[in-house]
């Protein structure tokens, strides 16, 4: 190995060491304000394996004749965020969980980049250790008893449903969070253009945007808020259906329900040995067995569903406030001076909205924020052209 490969490699660890010691700053931080007995101690257990990881990348430095670097994150890690100030634990647990995923793609990379014996034996430890933690964070994140609690055969059926569940059918953490910041996105979005459009037609004439944009923004809210209120309703009356449906082949023929879960379980992977007794241990109670034929058929669970008032208040008044931002400047101003002032605070808007779609995805604020506010100035400038080529020819 030579001397730039192995600074790449020193580098490389160190970076790994940071990544690791932020995780261990994170986990801890999140485990002293946990009230729950339960999730503090398996969060303090994965501040324990990720400090762990750290002295395996700081032993390796050493052994390469670097030295250990200093830690450079914030004191709570990602607990001290604004984001997980505002969300809510879950909504940390959430993004460490996706966080780890990437770790292992990382770590994964790293083992077919970096070529070194040594190395590659600590990657591969710390891959198998992430993935336990992922297991782990799925498990606190959709309230599922972790390993500890089970039976060898009831835990492998548990890591099997959270990867299967991972995507569907479990609460999503601070779902209205979720639905608040695409309603402001969507009330933003159009309104921005209608006064856009109207601001070209009438070069700025505020009576005529306060209008259109004031009306536009009750049309949106309420088209929002009635639009989550039905789809939210009808998702609940599909799943009752369906549950209804299963209680009555389960009161009707209970062994035939039995032996269908059991298949189901056996394709995912499980010796029929190993499902049999997990539909036994399931069909215990009677309302359990029901909720896991329900759950294997639509992929959700009552737990996993909106509550149809909910989704359209926090849909309704998101678009209001969204569609309201555009439209305020023409309260106090009029022609150009007011034109610009809306496309300042509607892009500035644009970008704030963006940023905060990183609190439910994994990209960054800063390319979130800029993505919208790019898709905000070309609705902005296309709706404003054409708004002034509707207003010669009206």
């Amino acid at each position: 190995m030579n001397s730039k490969q192995t600074e790449q490699l020193i580098e490389a660890i160190s970076s790994n060491w940071q990544a690791e010691m932020y995780g261990y700053h994170t986990y801890f931080a999140l485990a002293e304000e946990e009230s729950d007995p339960h999730r503090r101690r398996t969060l303090r257990n994965l501040a324990l394996a990720e400090k762990h990881h750290a002295d395996l990348w700081a032993g390796r430095l050493t052994a390469l004749g670097a030295s250990i670097p200093q830690y450079t994150g914030p004191e709570k890690g990602d607990a001290g965020s604004l984001a997980t100030r505002i969300g809510g634990h879950d909504l940390a647990l959430r993004r460490l969980e996706l966080d780890e995923s990437r770790d292992i793609a990382r770590y994964g990379k790293q083992i077919r980049e970096l070529g070194d014996a040594e190395t590659v034996a600590i990657l591969k430890e710390v891959i198998a250790d992430e993935s336990d933690h992922y297991i782990a964070l799925g498990g606190l994140i959709r309230h599922h008893l972790t390993q500890e609690a089970l039976d060898p055969g009831q835990a492998r059926q548990a890591l099997d449903e959270l990867i299967a569940q991972r995507e569907a059918g479990q609460p999503k953490a601070a779902s209205w969070i979720g639905d608040a910041i695409y309603g402001v996105n969507d009330g933003l979005g159009a309104i921005f253009g209608i006064v856009s459009g109207v601001s070209g037609a009438t070069l700025g004439n505020s009576k005529f945007v306060l209008i259109a944009g004031l009306a536009g923004m009750i049309a949106s809210a309420l088209s929002m808020g009635s639009g989550a209120y039905l789809a939210a309703k009808s998702e609940r009356e599909i799943y009752e259906a369906e549950y209804a449906r299963e209680r009555e082949a389960v009161e009707n023929n209970e062994a035939e329900a039995r032996e269908m879960l059991s298949l189901t379980f056996q394709v995912r992977g499980l010796s029929a040995e190993d499902a049999d007794h997990f539909v036994g241990h399931i069909a215990e109670r009677k309302e359990q067995l029901v909720e896991a034929l329900a759950r294997e058929r639509l992929h959700m669970s009552e737990q996993g569903l909106s509550k149809p008032w909910v989704s359209a208040t926090s849909g309704a008044l998101s678009t209001a406030v969204g569609a309201l931002i555009p439209v305020i400047p023409f309260f106090f101003l009029a022609g150009v001076p007011a034109i610009v002032v809306a496309a300042i605070v509607s892009l500035a808007a644009h970008f704030a909205v963006g940023a905060a779609k990183s609190l439910i995805t994994i990209r960054s604020w800063w390319s979130s924020g800029l993505e919208m506010t790019l898709v905000g100035l070309l609705e902005g400038v296309v709706t404003y052209l054409a708004g002034i080529g509707i207003g010669r020819f009206a």
